[in-house]
């Protein structure tokens, strides 16, 4: 599999392949041939009109549409989510201890790596965080319990203190707390993550992904640059560089958009990336109002994490450099804050999540070229949540169809592990608002079906020509005319990176 791939991605191998009996989504639908070589497509013509050259593939009648790109995940902790006990369908404190006592076995807390679970979602819960109940169900063990949206740990008193917040009175840590956590479990040897990596990327290439962009909180060059020359190769990677890692990127001379060397075009760099804000599950998303229900408290309106004053420094740092940004906002006061920064530097790049906004925001990222980089899975996730403490203020949350509306351009992504990596999922709630037989959540703000394709895919136009990189996708139903259940459930019979194979059912 690895040396194929490496052919595959080897730019002059002269490789001819033909697609035969295909349709173009969003195109002409009488079938054609798709003539691919070189790693690119060279030509698009009426199916049977000329013998098929080289290796030849039999589409039988399939759609075939650009590979698709997830815009925001977090690729390591996505592939280390399938080896930590699951609490996705927790719904309270209680069941969230329960499944903690069914998971972890005795075993010397000082010794032994913690007992990691994912997924809780705490904004909800009718019960509140017990540190000495979560210690009587531990069994002695250090446990970390990371909460949904990553923005929030929950600790019993062993993985308190090992962590260095042996005073917390519930457990919880939120915002840099939580992130420092996270950093500090990433102990597993490059080639065991390295192998967890390859089977995420393998399950990804299954659901038509060929690309990524990875705000992985870590240095991604190096690791990436690794898997690549191992073979670990199924998908492009785009990687983002933090704060503390600025001047080694200057240093190094990296600029967006640059391919890197000896990584056989697969691996490009990135913006900076700089997370302002918290989350609407924290309640630490920064926003002009407070949270409904938290008046009085210690953060009403959430949490600003890096000030103006700091934020414009830094990306008029990257953009000298040739970087960049891509800042993380989500509540409407901190979406104004990072919108005023690209105005401020000139940067150019996008605003990450862009959840919360307000009226006058809107037509700023068309105005500013600022791409809104919005995860549609988490407007399903975060409905209620939203409905309760962004009472009122619903109207103007995941905004897509207002952004695109006023000119902006969206990138549709997942924030992996936040929402699973499968573009057809947001694609379905970017068109649909809607999951599990629930009326559809402000549809006011829907999107088409060629505009979700379009914004999860490089191409800009979500079909197929002659002249783009092949990578492609094909699957069973046309795009174009799925209910959005069927989008959310699409067959993919193969994916296409190169002009070969990185998944095939066929």
């Amino acid at each position: 599999m690895s040396e194929f791939r490496l052919r595959a991605a080897q730019p002059g191998s002269g490789i001819r392949r033909t697609f035969t009996e295909v349709r173009i989504a969003g195109g002409d639908p009488r079938p054609v041939d798709v003539v691919l070589e070189d790693g690119h497509v060279v030509e698009v013509r009426p199916a049977g009109t000329r013998p098929a050259e080289g290796e030849v593939t039999n589409a039988d009648g399939r759609w075939m549409l650009p590979g698709l790109w997830d815009s925001h995940v977090h690729f390591t902790q996505w592939a280390q989510t399938t080896r930590r006990f699951d609490l996705a369908r927790t719904t309270t404190a209680a069941e969230v201890l329960a499944a903690v006592d069914s998971r972890t076995t005795p075993g010397p807390p000082a010794a032994d790596e913690p007992a990691v679970g994912f997924g809780f979602r705490d904004a909800l819960w009718p019960d509140a965080a017990d540190l000495a109940a979560f210690d009587r169900v531990s069994h002695g063990r250090a446990v970390v319990l990371i909460a949904a949206d990553l923005h929030c740990v929950w600790l019993n008193s062993a993985a308190l203190r090992r962590y260095g917040h042996p005073d917390s009175a519930t457990g919880i840590l939120r915002e840099e707390d939580a992130f420092a956590v996270h950093r500090s479990l990433e102990t597993a040897p490059d080639s065991v993550v390295d192998g967890w990596v390859r089977d995420a990327a393998d399950a990804a290439a299954a659901r038509g992904v060929v690309g990524i962009v990875d705000f992985e909180m870590a240095w991604n060059r190096d690791s990436w640059s690794r898997r690549i020359a191992a073979g670990a190769i199924a998908l492009r990677a785009r990687f983002g560089i933090y704060p503390q890692h600025l001047d080694r990127a200057i240093a190094e001379r990296l600029r967006t958009g640059q391919v890197l060397p000896h990584t056989h075009g697969l691996l490009e760099v990135g913006p900076l990336k700089v997370i302002t804000d918290g989350s609407l599950n924290t309640r630490t998303a920064y926003c002009v109002d407070p949270y409904s229900g938290l008046a009085g408290t210690e953060h009403p309106n959430g949490v600003l994490n890096v000030s103006p004053g700091e934020l414009v420094p830094l990306m008029s740092r990257a953009r000298a450099a040739g970087l960049e940004s891509a800042i993380h906002a989500i509540g409407d006061a901190a979406n104004t804050h990072v919108l005023d920064a690209f105005a401020t530097t000139g940067s150019r790049g996008s605003v990450e999540h862009a959840q919360l906004l307000s009226v006058d925001d809107i037509p700023r990222f068309a105005a500013l070229g600022v791409t809104a980089s919005v995860q549609p899975e988490h407007a399903m996730d975060d409905r209620d949540v939203a409905d309760r403490y962004w009472a009122g203020r619903t109207d103007r949350a995941f905004s897509l169809r207002s952004i695109l509306d006023a000119g902006g351009t969206l990138a549709l992504g997942s924030d992996a592990p936040v929402a699973p990596l499968d573009p057809w999922l947001a694609m379905s709630a970017a068109v649909g608002r809607a999951r599990d037989g629930r009326a559809p959540w402000h549809p006011e703000q829907s999107i088409t079906v060629a505009e979700a394709i379009a914004a999860s895919t490089r191409t800009g136009s979500g079909t197929v020509h002659a002249g783009q990189v092949a990578d492609l996708v094909l699957v069973d139903r046309d795009p174009y005319t799925a209910t959005v259940g069927e989008l959310r459930r699409m067959p993919v019979a193969a994916t296409v990176l190169n002009g070969r194979d990185t998944f095939s059912a066929l």
